[in-house]
Formats: C-alpha cells, sequence, structure tokens
C-alpha cells in the first residue's frame, strides 16, 4: 500500500513538473529565433531596403522592403516561427515578382530585432508595423500574408484594419488547438500563455481570404487549416495543396497558380 501511494505521488510530481516546464519555458518549443549582430549585414540578389522601427523606446523591430520599379502595392508579410529575415529574405523576393513591394519583419529576439517576446507584444507590434505601411499605402494597397505561427498574427491585424487581401498559408484553428493534440494529458487551457485564437479574429476579416494548406503537414497537421474553412466568406477561397508539406508549397503547381490568380 505503501508502495503504491509512493507511486502515486512521484507520478504526481511529475505530472505537475511538466506542466510548470511548460508553462515557463513555452517560448522555447514555440520560437526558434536565429539572431543576428546589430552590424550584420544582410546579402540578396534583388534590391531592398532595411528598416529600424520603434514601437517603444525599448523596442526595435527590424524589416526589409523589397522594391517593386512599378508596384501594385505591398504585401506585409509575417514569416514562421524559425530563422530570421537572413533565411527568409528569399521570399520576399520570389513575392516581389508579382509585381508588389514586400515588407517582411522579425519578431522580438528574432534577427537584428530586441526586446521582449509576448502575445501582447506581437500584436503590438504588428500593428505598428501596419500603420507604418500606411503613411505610403492605401489600405486597399496592403495584402497581409501570414505562414505558419505568424497565420494567427496576421489574421489579427487584418482583423483590427481594412487592408486588401489576406493570404494564410498553413494556418491554424488556434494554437491552444495544436497544443491540446499534441499535448493530449496536459491542462493546455491553463498553461498556454500564446493562445493566438484565430478563429475568434477570421471572422471579423472584412477583406477577400486565400488560405493554402498542405494535406500532408507535419507541423500544423491539415485538419486544423480545414477548421477555418467554415468561418470563411463566400468569395474567400481554401486550397488544398495535396501531397504538401509544411515547408515545401511553393513547388506546387496549384500552390503558385491560385497564389498568382489572387494578387492579380
Amino acid at each position: 500500500m505503501k508502495f503504491i501511494l509512493h507511486t502515486i505521488l512521484f507520478l504526481g510530481f511529475l505530472y505537475l513538473l511538466v506542466c510548470v516546464i511548460l508553462f515557463f519555458l513555452q517560448e522555447k518549443l514555440l520560437f526558434y529565433p536565429e539572431k543576428l549582430s546589430s552590424d550584420h549585414k544582410f546579402s540578396f540578389l534583388t534590391s531592398f531596403e532595411e528598416i529600424n522601427l520603434h514601437p517603444d523606446s525599448s523596442t526595435t523591430i527590424n524589416a526589409l522592403l523589397f522594391k517593386h520599379p512599378d508596384p501594385k502595392g505591398v504585401i506585409l508579410y509575417f514569416h514562421g516561427n524559425a530563422g530570421s529575415l537572413q533565411s527568409w529574405g528569399a521570399e520576399g523576393e520570389y513575392l516581389s515578382r508579382f509585381k508588389y513591394d514586400v515588407l517582411m519583419v522579425d519578431y522580438r529576439e528574432y534577427g537584428k530585432s530586441r526586446g521582449v517576446v509576448s502575445e501582447q507584444n506581437i500584436y503590438k507590434d504588428a500593428q505598428y508595423v501596419y500603420d507604418y505601411l500606411k503613411k505610403a499605402y492605401t489600405e486597399e494597397e496592403i495584402i497581409v500574408f501570414g505562414r505558419s505561427l505568424d497565420t494567427g498574427i496576421a489574421t489579427f491585424v487584418s482583423s483590427q484594419n481594412s487592408p486588401g487581401k489576406l493570404i494564410l498559408e498553413s494556418p491554424y484553428y488556434s494554437m491552444r488547438s495544436v497544443a491540446q493534440d499534441r499535448f493530449p494529458w496536459l491542462p493546455i487551457r491553463f498553461l498556454l500563455r500564446y493562445p493566438l485564437l484565430t478563429y475568434t479574429f477570421i471572422d471579423k476579416v472584412r477583406c477577400p481570404i486565400c488560405i493554402f494548406h498542405g494535406t500532408q503537414d507535419e507541423v500544423i497537421p491539415y485538419q486544423f487549416g480545414w477548421q477555418l474553412k467554415k468561418l470563411l466568406k463566400k468569395e474567400d477561397r481554401f486550397i488544398t495543396v495535396k501531397g504538401g508539406h509544411h515547408n515545401d508549397l511553393g513547388q506546387f503547381y496549384e500552390y503558385e497558380k491560385a497564389l498568382t490568380l489572387f494578387l492579380l
């Protein structure tokens, strides 16, 4: 009897320990930043401008603006949870081929950006960057593009403003639902400090939306993107990329075809 009691207490202690670790170290599970020195020199084949934005006195948001000689507008691109602008710059070059300027930003603690990351700070910074673009472009000319983890951020900023279009690549219903699926034995609702509730934002987005999701996505399973489909407007599009994984949708013909048509 004493052995059983000790075993129960030990297992209870382990469970509590895992909960504590997840609560305090969840940034390590969600964010995989590549940090760059402040004097890092970016190098790309396409001409670009480096910009530093300051939402507050202790924060620097590093951004890259890829310019097209005759742009139809600008794409505000929020990249995924790994890397930095150095590794994501090629995506800016690719998107500029559609005759748009492209502004890409790094989170706080990513690349050359500085500051303390939190869910509210990410939302705050996204709005700050959007307001920055409004000084040079009309809202109709702004296309918000979010990928992976940043689809929640892109949807949030689109719900608070009136951009011309919203593009989501490999999105999720909520980060809470993804985490609960991955850790069904943990009380995720009480532990997760980054719930990122995309579903609460998307029905407030008034502009056209186009969603891409691969059926073989191993990071954010297809089902979590599909759950958003029922919240879309009639004119919105949901593109299923059969056989597509998390990081290779751009290699599929149906992806480029649909993206080209949506960006016309």
